[in-house]
């Protein structure tokens, strides 16, 4: 350890006289510019290399702080964006909401019955949509059987009551089945619910003749469940059963069940045909 110290020492003192003997030179007149040379050569590469790493090191912090803001401002850019999506949103959700219940309320008007606005607070389904769970229930004096409808037309009925809801069992449901008939040719039938959630039209093969694609199907008011006239579905389609003594049509339900949010609640009867009033609400 001692001889390696000394090496150092020795190698340090020979730097310094090295100096020394060129800056003595450098005083002395025949000497000065060559000494100068050495030095300058010496010290000119390193001197280029620590300004190179220098102006590297400016310009790395520099492009490092410019990152670091844009950065910054990116995100803020970014939650301001999300914010002005989020308040479009709900936006258009509180427009749509408004045009959704100033029909209903327009429809409720015109209607020659007492009836109760609800809200959907749930939904049943099995791969399509069979009921639907209302906030209005025996506190509002609600009843199985009670017709529920929106400005399109049916819903369904009421099949379960409680105490602060009710559960609406749809058109669409394979147990639902209801009185119509033909609006143009007032052929009468049944409208069944299908396993695959969709509806059919039940009628005589007999008095079927001239029903066709488009033709609306309509409550008949028989049975004293639902009043007369409101809107069940257009038929899309005949199954043509040929000799069979009843012959189906397939319907497209008036209401989008899966869209309904409001609907009213049909709370007293009428004997008045209903269906105008459906037509000037579409």
């Amino acid at each position: 350890m001692p001889s390696v110290r000394f090496r150092r020492y020795a190698l340090l003192m020979s730097v310094v006289l090295v100096c020394l003997l060129l800056l003595t030179l450098q005083t002395r007149g025949g000497g000065t510019g060559r000494a100068a040379d050495v030095v300058s050569g010496l010290a000119t590469p390193a001197q280029a290399v620590l300004a190179k790493a220098h102006r590297g090191a400016l310009s790395l912090w520099a492009g490092y702080r410019e990152w670091k803001s844009a950065w910054s401002e990116n995100l803020v850019l970014r939650a301001e964006n999300e914010r002005l999506r989020v308040q479009s949103l709900q936006v258009g959700e509180a427009q749509a909401e408004n045009s959704r219940l100033r029909r209903l309320l327009a429809l409720r008007e015109r209607l020659p019955l007492s009836t109760l606005a609800g809200e959907v607070i749930g939904r049943e389904s099995g791969g399509w949509v069979r009921a639907l769970t209302v906030n209005r229930g025996v506190g509002d004096g609600i009843t199985t059987q009670t017709p529920v409808i929106v400005p399109d037309g049916l819903v369904g009925r009421v099949v379960r009551v409680r105490l602060g809801a009710s559960v609406v069992q749809l058109l669409t449901d394979p147990a639902s089945v209801v009185g119509a008939v033909v609006q143009r040719t007032r052929t009468s039938g049944l409208v069944e619910g299908e396993p695959g959630g969709t509806l059919r039209f039940k009628f005589m093969a007999r008095e079927g003749a001239g029903i066709l694609p488009g033709d609306l199907i309509v409550t008949s008011g028989q049975g004293h469940v639902f009043p007369k006239g409101l809107p069940v579905g257009r038929v899309v389609a005949i199954e043509d059963k040929g000799s069979a003594l009843f012959h189906f049509a397939v319907l497209a339900p008036a209401a989008d069940f899966a869209r309904v949010e409001e609907v009213l609640l049909l709370t007293g009867q009428t004997p008045r045909d209903l269906a105008a009033l459906f037509q000037k609400d579409g």
